[in-house]
């Protein structure tokens, strides 16, 4: 319909132009007149060679809204051409006509076109603009380089395809820290100022959309720019970093692959790479058990493991529910090409996982399945004590007994000085580990230790989205409160990495940035809702729970550290374990935790780890 409409606009006013231009003769230049026959042939020779070579030359693919000064200059030489090749025309007829008049008319005619198109673009404008004003998403830029122009360019394309989901976005503008960049303009957008300025910005020009279009920014900047947007009420949209951009059958577009800012996006740190050939050379080929398979993490585990060709992978886990749906989707993803196993026990049951074990004979063993909610733990200690420290010596003892490769335990920060039951089990867990790993004669044992997982089964951030979604005040408690954050798929593949590069004995340590403070991100949070806080959205402060410390750390102190071939994972150095101590204690211990005396239960856990300082 454009094209047709600018077609037909273009031969009335060559007509019209070319009656103008012989009428003015008239009066100007009676010699050069057309006879009316002779004009004739003159209107349809220029009609018919203009539009031809507008159209060869795209004139008529232009959306109005975007029409540039390139775009009229083209226009102009189509006209040129056009007329040029009606006078060859003419010539090879042998028609007797002036060049003088072939000139003037193509003056007449060419400002006639272009003053057409310069007047109805301006009234497009102003009547589009109108119609979308109410429902546009009035929408800030953040970054003026290549991205930025990508992004225009793709919603130029998008503005009138009401099937595209971007075809309703108004860009107000951008903002870059180029101050080169100051009030230039890209693809027709201006440059508004920096990215300091960015509320007084949306506050001015109404911005209700923020899109993040900087993908090779770096996280600090990253960080920084993100906690300004958030504080703005926009809705928040990230390009993804460089390497993870994608442009395939499914990703054609820059701005499709814009996504709602996540929560991760402001810890203030890149996502950690890994190396996935070593993480393939460990995995390929190999038995794979993974214990509390169908948990956040054991499930992220399976996962990632099943990318890189296990021989068989065996998924274990007491919750039958978590299982089959991380089976499910295995095989979904992977079909037949997988030899999956999902097997339904308990780490706690020795003779089970016995029959386990002699079956299936695992190269590697992913321990993952532990207790691990603190407050939870600290009513029923012995619970604990039973899963985590003997289920781990359980299945690491039938991972020696028969001959595994790797046993790889997953732990946490909260085994270090741990002040909760839950922390200080693991902190046990980690010594029989070293223990085992002190004197196995086959059998490699490796600790990872880590912070807390955005995302996993009891971290603050579901339930921080499900108060806020259900109008409920967000519980936070203390506001001194911080910790150490990762993603679920980081903490696995430091899981792998680590696995694929232990000798045994370590306990590998992940360089997590800068902790955060729980009420920070319980503001972001609201921000990203498009709520302020403590106003459309309350902050409780609910006091310590048992067990719980103001921050965690990673490391003891009589451990060290060792750097890797990846920076951001260190090992600290082994400790040696006295096997007649610990083993002793453990039978007492076990003992206790059978007859669920939790007074001595806890007191025992105490003299095990020294560093143990329960806060009940």
């Amino acid at each position: 319909m454009r094209k047709a409409i600018l077609a037909l606009a273009d031969i009335f006013i060559i007509a019209i132009g070319t009656l103008i231009t012989n009428f003015s003769f008239t009066f100007f230049a009676p010699g050069y007149v057309q006879g009316s026959r002779g004009l004739s042939y003159i209107i349809i020779a220029d009609i018919i060679m203009c539009v031809l070579v507008q159209f060869a030359f795209g004139s008529y693919g232009k959306l109005w809204r975007y029409f540039k000064l390139s775009d009229y200059a083209m226009c102009a030489v189509g006209m040129f051409v056009g007329h040029f090749l009606a006078i060859i025309i003419f010539y090879a007829l042998n028609k007797d006509v002036s060049k003088f008049f072939f000139l003037v008319n193509f003056a007449v005619t060419t400002v006639g076109v272009l003053l057409f198109r310069f007047l109805f673009r301006k009234s497009f404008l102003v009547l589009t603009d109108a119609g979308r004003a109410e429902n546009a998403e009035r929408t800030l830029l953040v970054g003026a380089g290549h991205a930025a122009s990508m992004i225009l360019s793709e919603l130029e394309g998008a503005q009138f395809d009401s099937n595209n989901p971007w075809s309703n976005i108004d860009v107000v503008g951008l903002v870059d820290d180029d101050y080169s960049k100051a009030n230039t303009r890209v693809r027709g957008s201006r440059v508004l100022g920096t990215t300091t300025e960015i509320p007084e910005i949306v506050k001015s020009l109404n911005v209700r959309q923020i899109i993040f279009a900087i993908p090779s920014c770096d996280e600090e900047d990253r960080h920084r720019i993100l906690e300004i947007c958030s504080k703005t009420g926009c809705k928040i949209k990230v390009i993804p970093y460089l390497g993870n951009l994608l442009f395939d059958d499914e990703h054609t577009q820059l701005i499709s692959q814009a996504a709602d800012v996540k929560i991760e996006d402001l810890l203030g740190r890149e996502p950690i790479g890994f190396d996935k050939s070593d993480i393939k050379k460990f995995i390929k080929d190999k038995v794979c058990l993974v214990t509390g398979g169908g948990g956040s993490i054991g499930s992220e585990l399976v996962r990632q493991i099943a990318k890189y060709s296990p021989k068989q992978l065996i998924i274990l886990d007491i919750y039958e529910n978590n299982a089959y749906d991380v089976q499910q989707e295995i095989i979904m993803e992977h079909g037949d090409s997988i030899d999956l196993v999902t097997l339904i026990c308990s780490v706690r049951d020795y003779e089970k996982m016995r029959s386990v074990f002699d079956k299936y004979r695992p190269n590697i063993v992913f321990h993952a399945a532990a207790h691990k909610h603190v407050p939870l733990m600290e009513t029923v200690p012995e619970e604990a004590v039973k899963n985590n420290i003997f289920g781990t010596f359980n299945v690491a003892t039938l991972a020696e007994l028969y001959n595994a490769d790797k046993f790889v335990m997953i732990s946490t920060d909260k085994a270090v000085n741990p002040t909760n039951v839950m922390g200080c089990t693991k902190r046990v867990c980690e010594m029989i580990i070293q223990y085992k790993a002190q004197y196995s004669s086959h059998t490699e044992f490796v600790t990872t230790r880590f912070g807390n997982v955005l995302g996993s089964n009891g971290s603050v951030i579901p339930l921080f989205r499900r108060q806020i979604e259900s109008g409920k005040p967000i519980t936070v408690t203390h506001p001194d409160v911080i910790r150490y954050f990762m993603t679920i798929p980081e903490a696995v593949s430091l899981v792998l990495e680590a696995g694929s590069m232990a000798h045994g004995g370590e306990i590998f340590v992940l360089d997590m940035g800068k902790p955060v403070k729980i009420v920070t991100l319980a503001e972001n949070l609201i921000r990203m809702y498009g709520k302020k806080p403590y106003e459309d959205v309350e902050i409780k402060f609910t006091g310590l729970r048992p067990g719980e410390k103001l921050y965690e750390e990673l490391l003891m102190d009589e451990e060290g550290l060792r750097k890797t071939a990846n920076k951001k994972i260190f090992i600290g150095n082994q400790i040696e374990i006295e096997p007649q101590i610990l083993l002793s204690k453990l039978d007492e211990l076990r003992e206790l935790a059978e007859r669920n005396e939790s007074d001595k239960v806890v007191a025992l856990l105490e003299d095990i780890v020294p560093t143990f300082n329960h806060k009940n």
